[in-house]
């Protein structure tokens, strides 16, 4: 533990002066590019100091190659927690260095992990001039985060794709897979990353590339491809008073089959969509102007193939009466999803159905303690079917973890104690996050309900998670802060339960 703290220091001391971090070698520097690049941080109670500095580092290792100026890269931080907090405008640093100490400056604020506020915070802050954004520059947002936020995050995430941004985002936690592809700019495969703290230097350089090719496309250039549209962006070259564009595409084996549409000149991104999939399209946007001349801007993009689903379903939820069956993708080409659910073993069986748009519903009035074989069915509006199955299994009544309690046993060691849970439970996990160090994971009988944590220093503030465990699944755990006081206090401990 001491060492890990004493490498991590040692590493932001050599950043800090200016040096390259042992076995990472020199950056080389990365001009030609301009785009205002936000940064949402967890900085909530349920990060530990560890993973905050990890990520910090992460931070910097991204963004270091790149030039910083009013002309080239800007970069701002949002934190998240009870209440959004940008930590410095996008123009307050304009060298490398400058931007180095700030990110090393930063920080961890507490409280909890209000994501959805942060992002309608972002929103506001991307195009405000008070805030130092540029309003004709890409856009691009990487939120790091554990998995766990406290309220929405679809519509204020679906509101700045709307606007431009572009998402990337990195789950260092156990993130729903689902949710998180969803709220990532597509394709996820480039804008998802799911990857321990410690391995974030693993996706560094994938995830730095996949910015570039958004801050460095300085011309007509198509994101968001999917198998049936694509949205193409460019720089502003007129304004709605100066002139119009004539946007036209068509596949490239069939350019007889030419479309055009008008836009008017205040318009920097248009969505073509009801493209066939895999098809390669030309498209030329022609900027028309009485004022000065703009060559024809084009381009060249090739759609995904045709998304097949269910490729995976997920059962979620689970409660003694109902679960959640969620899946994906979910294509524009599918019209329906019917949802056939019946017990193990048995020939009983009921059937939803949901619009085409939808990616999950919850099934209710389930018998507890009850294996489930779900199939999801997507029905396309070609009238090809595609089937995937999952079995779920319901919670015991009664199944969770009830009084969790502390107490102070010396030697930077608590004793952990809970109530057993009802039903028949085959035993409990107990997990110790740790506010420094790693994490532990300790599993005991079902006539067992106490059990001895070590390595707690004192001053930090620990995680302590306690879930029983039936033969179907995990029951329903009961999670608690615990902080140690400081050597200079009374020795003890406080504890809250964390909502």
């Amino acid at each position: 533990m001491l060492a890990e703290a004493a490498l991590a220091l040692g590493v932001w001391l050599q950043l800090a002066a200016g040096q390259e971090a042992p076995g990472r070698g020199a950056q080389p520097s990365i001009s030609n590019s301009e785009g205002d690049i936000l940064f949402l941080l967890d900085s909530s109670g349920s990060v530990s100091y560890y993973e905050f500095s990890k990520v910090k580092e992460f931070m910097w290792d991204l963004v270091r190659p790149f030039a910083f100026g009013p002309n080239d890269v800007q970069t701002s931080i949002i934190h998240i927690s009870t209440t959004p907090t940008m930590e410095f405008p996008f123009d307050r640093y304009q060298s490398r260095g400058a931007v180095q100490q700030a990110i090393r400056d930063t920080q961890q604020l507490m409280g909890d992990t209000n994501t959805g506020q942060a992002l309608s915070y972002a929103k506001e802050k991307f195009f405000s001039n008070e805030a130092g954004a540029r309003p004709d520059v890409p856009k691009v947002l990487v939120w790091v985060t554990d998995g766990f936020s406290t309220d929405d995050i679809s519509e204020p995430m679906q509101l700045l794709k709307d606007m431009g941004v572009t998402v990337f985002i990195v789950s260092t936690g156990r993130g729903n897979y689902l949710e998180l592809s969803a709220a990532a700019s597509q394709p996820p495969e480039k804008h998802l990353h799911f990857v321990d703290v410690d391995d974030l230097p693993i996706i560094t350089k994938e995830l730095r590339d996949a910015m570039l090719e958004v801050i460095q496309a300085n011309r007509l250039h198509a994101v968001d491809i999917t198998s049936s549209s694509f949205r193409l962006m460019w720089p502003k070259f007129l304004s709605q008073e100066t002139g119009y564009y004539t946007l036209e595409y068509a596949p490239t084996n069939n350019l007889a089959g030419k479309r055009t549409t008008q836009l008017s000149g205040a318009h920097t991104s248009f969505t073509l969509s009801n493209l066939a999939p895999e098809t390669t399209y030309e498209v030329a946007l022609v900027p028309e102007s009485n004022v000065h001349y703009f060559p024809p801007q084009t381009t060249r993009v090739t759609t995904l193939a045709e998304e097949i689903t269910p490729a995976q379903v997920l059962i979620s939820e689970s409660s003694p009466h109902s679960f959640q069956v969620s899946w994906a993708p979910t294509p524009d080409s599918v019209a329906a999803y019917q949802i056939l659910y019946g017990p193990l073993p048995g020939d009983s069986a009921q059937l939803l159905e949901v619009d085409g748009k939808q990616n999950s519903t919850v099934v209710e009035n389930l018998a507890p303690n009850t294996t489930y074989l779900v199939t999801v069915t997507a029905i396309y509006r070609s009238g090809k079917e595609k089937s995937l199955s999952a079995k779920a299994c319901t919670q015991e009544e009664g199944s969770k973890v009830r009084h969790l309690r502390f107490e102070d046993m010396g030697s930077n060691t608590l004793k952990a104690s809970w109530d057993a849970a009802d039903g028949k439970v085959l035993g409990y996990r107990v997990r110790c996050r740790r506010q420094t160090g790693p994490s532990s994971l300790i599993s005991v009988s079902p006539q067992i309900h106490s059990v001895l944590l070590t390595d707690l220093p004192s001053g930090t503030t620990n995680k302590v998670c306690v879930k029983p465990m039936y033969k179907n699944q995990p029951g329903k755990g009961l999670c608690r802060m615990v902080r140690m006081q400081p050597a200079t206090e009374a020795q003890g401990y406080r504890h809250r339960q964390r909502a």
